[in-house]
């Protein structure tokens, strides 16, 4: 049951700051993604509660225990790594093994423990065979073995499967997240692929230029991003985000999301809501799960063209011209037949989200 804790964190590489003010709780038996684009500073925060990389200031605390000025040996936390850096020489027996014969541990009880690290990763019938002969899902499964026997306080994993195939990425999710379940320890995951974040997180860290950008479960940061960079980075396609204007009119008001557009009708309710914030210009953010599109003319709809089809086997994202902008939206399956279609579409406003344009901060509406 192992808990981390980071106050205040900060780090730099000459003038340049990789991590500002970094304040995160870990709780126990939690397994944290942190996710982000490249040279953001996940990776070094993560190496930074290993003890790989020094910190300038703050605290990393191990259940309660200031650890910043100990070294990675005396901090009791297993560390896995996109190369798999698996011993060529020895076999898959002796490279699990290799952690427990540094320690002086008997031979018994260490056959006893890597066969039982072997039976949880399901590799028992690889223990003989040397890393060339073992494809790259099981090599990064005698990796996290070789991290697991130690029995450590934490487990941390640098992209860990970044190295594989589409397929055998896919695999080892599912693998990653059972071993977690069964084994129950703390896990921190660093990774850019938001797929890997949201379907292994308890909880997701995003980051941004060395900031902590975010905390939440994988709905909340989907459904309710805290800003205009978590509601474009999370999410696939990404989020139609653009400008807009409000205007009142009867019994509704209108949300233009281009200058051009005619506008899509609202609650009146908006305006309440609105009530002087973004005063740093309105944003407004839309799904294409949001985007409702119709075939035929319904009350609320505004006409539109479809601009470039996708398909995608189990739905369509579709382009729709608005005014001089593009919003996506995703529909069933060859549901808009052909490019050059006019069709029609409503913002959902159940589904809207709007944002200071200014600070990128999300003004909190719900309708």
């Amino acid at each position: 049951m192992t808990h981390i804790e980071l106050r205040g964190v900060q780090k730099w590489f000459g003038s340049v700051q990789v991590i500002k003010d970094m304040n995160l709780v870990i709780a126990a038996n939690e397994f944290i993604v942190m996710l982000g684009q490249s040279g953001c500073g996940k990776t070094t925060t993560l190496r930074a509660i290993a003890g790989l990389e020094t910190i300038d200031e703050g605290d990393i605390l191990i259940d309660g225990k200031p650890v910043q000025h100990l070294k990675a040996s005396d901090r009791d936390i297993a560390m896995v790594f996109q190369s798999f850096s698996l011993y060529p020489h020895m076999t898959v027996y002796e490279n699990i093994a290799f952690p427990l014969r540094a320690t002086g541990m008997s031979r018994a009880d260490i056959d006893t423990s890597v066969r039982e690290v072997a039976r949880v990763l399901r590799i028992t019938d690889l223990l003989e065979r040397k890393p060339s002969a073992l494809s790259g899902g099981d090599m990064q499964r005698v990796a996290i073995g070789r991290a697991l026997v130690r029995k450590p306080k934490a487990m941390l994993m640098d992209e860990p499967i970044g190295a594989l195939d589409a397929k055998l990425r896919e695999q080892m999710r599912a693998e990653i997240k059972r071993l977690h379940v069964k084994q129950g320890s703390t896990t921190v995951y660093v990774t850019h692929d938001q797929v890997e974040a949201m379907s292994l997180a308890d909880r997701i860290v995003i980051m941004h230029e060395g900031v902590l950008q975010q905390v939440g479960t994988p709905d909340e940061v989907y459904t309710r991003p805290e800003n205009l960079f978590v509601a474009q980075f999370v999410g696939s396609p990404v989020m139609n985000v653009s400008e807009a204007t409000v205007a009142e009119g009867e019994g509704a008001v209108r949300v233009h999301y281009d200058p051009a557009d005619s506008g899509f009708e609202f609650p009146r309710e908006l305006l309440g809501k609105l009530n002087g914030h973004g005063s740093g210009g309105l944003s407004l953010g839309i799904r294409p799960e949001g985007v409702l599109v119709s075939r035929e003319p319904q009350a609320g709809y505004v006409p539109v063209e479809a601009h470039i089809i996708e398909p995608l086997g189990s739905h369509d994202i579709v382009d729709l011209k608005v005014g001089e902008g593009m919003l996506r939206a995703r529909t069933v399956a060859g549901y808009v037949p052909r490019a050059g279609e006019i069709v029609h579409a409503r913002i959902d406003p159940s589904q809207a989200h709007f944002f200071d344009t200014g600070s990128g901060k999300s003004l909190g509406i719900r309708l």
